[in-house]
């Protein structure tokens, strides 16, 4: 069987364009071919991790609010002001495939911080209510709020990182030959644009009592 596949006519038409297979893919593997599509997803992979832990983040917000309200039902706007903004967060999704639209990932970007801004406010008000401070249920959730947040702040530098990673590949030599040969329509991915000062989690700290949810 295989001599007959050799001694084919189909076999002889197109024995330069395997030769020349053998020879080029592995030339192309060499000098970095795979180098655009590895850290494309790459940075769609960290992107993928920022939106998990900001789920996670929403996810933990409705029992903060029916917690912080068995304690401070008066504090009627500033509950509300959370689920507002996490209403409005959870609405806005960049998928990894829509992450070279700069606009897109920059609603993203401000829906996030209207809700961090929201939570700060909530938890500024928590410091009045001392037995609230000291129930175990909020305890457990402040615990779980504080490593969220830090689980954020881990999956945003790393997708910072492998986006700028990513656009250097696009530009940069010798990947930038096959962004032009073979990569037309790979596009630059948006990053984060807000300062770093203005990108730190919200302060989770009840003084003393933190220590009992520890």
């Amino acid at each position: 069987m295989l001599a007959q596949r050799l001694s084919s006519p189909f076999f002889f038409r197109n024995l330069p364009a395997l030769l020349m297979m053998t020879i080029v893919l592995p030339l192309l593997a060499g000098c970095g071919y795979n180098t655009i599509p590895t850290a494309e997803e790459s940075a769609k992979a960290a992107w993928s991790q920022v939106l998990n832990q900001y789920q996670r983040r929403a996810d933990l917000i409705p029992n903060l609010v029916e917690t912080v309200k068995g304690y401070a039902a008066h504090e009627k706007d500033t509950l509300d002001a959370v689920v507002e903004a996490r209403a409005k967060a959870t609405q806005v999704t960049v998928t990894p495939e829509t992450l070279s639209d700069p606009e897109a990932v920059k609603r993203f970007q401000d829906s996030q911080a209207g809700l961090t801004s929201a939570l700060s406010r909530l938890l500024a008000v928590v410091e009045n209510y001392p037995d609230l401070k000291a129930n175990q249920n909020f305890l457990a959730l402040q615990a779980q709020l504080e490593g969220t947040e830090n689980r954020i702040a881990v999956a945003r530098r790393d997708y910072i990182e492998a986006v700028r990673e990513y656009n250097l590949t696009l530009r940069t030599f010798p990947s930038v030959i096959w962004a032009t040969l073979w990569f037309r329509g790979n596009q630059p991915f948006a990053n984060f644009t807000i300062e770093e000062d203005k990108m730190q989690t919200p302060k989770v700290d009840f003084g003393t009592n933190t220590t009992q949810g520890g």
